[in-house]
């Protein structure tokens, strides 16, 4: 089975990568033409463009981030009729990859949601529907969604538990499939994630979800500028992987940390020292991106949020610099019926064992002295606004029950933080007046 990779390069979709899968074997090139042409543009910020020829008995890792999951797995392996299981990535990506996060998709998945479409001439032309169409699953909501048997709305394209839809506002302010509207007609990209379940404690995450992601805005972590909505039971999340304007649109590269340390599949937990090495490498501004990583995981702990796992952060390249894309999938996942752990931690490098304070952290990092002094200085300025987090919680509407259930995990971030505050930090004189 083969397939080939495109990436959208000054507004046109351009070939750039071959795959072949063959008895296990998996062997991928760049085309000698873009190698040539487009060596600052590599489909993962960890494999330059070149003309060698990889054969590995994995999939690349990067093309991790394509594999439909959730929701739209489970809709493709039916409609291919598929065994569920690592076997099936493959075939999966060559059917479902044609409108997938980033700037990346796959030729063939193209061709098959061309053809799907083909299937239903019914879906073309339909008027875009506003949002409470989707929150009350109106009967023209659920057509479309037989028409366009979940593809266009670009299901198979984003991964995760909870169900989501990818989809795009017109000039006129209504909602389409993202892949059924041409990108001269958007105006805006969103993702609309429902509950991951039934239960009183989905609706409870996702409720409190848009309140997470306010208070993390209000704490200085680098988001979106525009955050999530809530709508009903409907989270709309503006997109930050796409730039509509002026009737174009701007697709950015947008890479997990899962795909930039080579992990292929989706069980693999590396440590968090590992993960920061990883950013380390590819960012523009390491101590500036190191900073900013270790101030998000400070709120994981002290807002619980669990579900942390190497393809919940990601980098993006914006205007040629590489940082880490503003922070996603931010809530009160402790909450979870699932009971989901904190999948990655600080184990350190030479023991493997669990760090789980700050001074600690920071003292098995590898960089030099000024940085380690700059980090403890920085975090410790940190710790004031974590201190006032139930205020912030409070004012930004945080459920109240939640906000009681953090205060012990508040207090030891706190207290961690305030003890990096060096010793001079206590004592500096006055400055002249």
């Amino acid at each position: 089975m083969d397939c080939t990779l495109q990436i959208f390069l000054d507004d046109r979709w351009v070939d750039c990568v071959q795959i072949k899968l063959n008895d296990g074997l998996c062997q991928w090139n760049y085309l000698v033409s873009y190698a040539v042409e487009h060596t600052d543009a590599p489909l993962s910020l960890a494999e330059p463009v070149d003309m060698d020829l990889r054969a590995a008995r994995t999939m690349p890792a990067f093309l991790y981030d394509l594999v439909p999951q959730g929701a739209g797995r489970r809709f493709l392996l039916g409609a291919l009729k598929l065994q569920d299981g690592s076997d099936a990535d493959f075939p999966l990506i060559c059917a479902g990859a044609f409108n997938s996060i980033g700037r990346i998709r796959v030729a063939e998945a193209v061709d098959y949601f061309e053809m799907h479409v083909a299937r239903h001439p019914a879906a073309r032309g339909l008027p875009g529907l506003p949002i409470d169409d989707v929150v009350v699953r109106s009967a023209e909501f659920k057509e479309r969604m037989f028409l366009h048997g979940m593809l266009s709305t670009g299901t198979t394209g984003v991964q995760g538990a909870a169900p989501k839809y990818l989809l795009t506002r017109d000039r006129a302010g209504l909602l389409h499939g993202d892949a059924i509207l041409p990108d001269a007609d958007a105006t805006e990209h969103l993702i609309a994630k429902l509950p991951r379940g039934n239960s009183a404690a989905d609706n409870k995450i996702l409720r409190n979800e848009a309140a997470y992601m306010r208070v993390a805005a209000a704490l200085g972590i680098r988001t979106h500028a525009d955050l999530p909505t809530l709508h009903g039971d409907v989270l709309l999340v503006p997109r930050f992987d796409r730039i509509a304007s002026d009737g174009k649109v701007v697709r950015l590269h947008q890479e997990s940390v899962a795909s930039i340390l080579g992990l292929p599949g989706f069980d693999l937990r590396p440590s968090l020292f590992e993960v920061v090495a990883g950013i380390r490498k590819v960012v523009t501004d390491p101590s500036a991106e190191t900073l900013e990583f270790i101030k998000r995981d400070v709120i994981n702990l002290a807002m619980r949020n669990t579900d942390n796992h190497a393809r919940n952060t990601a980098v993006q390249l914006v205007e040629g610099k590489v940082r880490l894309t503003p922070l996603f999938d931010f809530a009160p996942m402790y909450l979870d019926p699932e009971v989901i752990p904190r999948a990655l931690r600080w184990y350190r490098p030479d023991t493997r064992i669990e760090l789980t304070d700050w001074a600690d952290v920071l003292a098995a990092l590898p960089v030099s002295g000024h940085e380690r002094r700059m980090l403890a200085l920085e975090l410790s300025r940190f710790a004031a606004q974590i201190e006032r987090l139930p205020d912030i919680m409070e004012e930004l509407g945080v459920d109240h029950d939640i906000i009681e259930f953090l205060t012990p995990y508040i207090d030891t971030q706190v207290r961690q933080l305030k003890a990096l505050q060096p010793p001079e930090a206590h004592h500096a004189p006055s400055e002249p007046t």
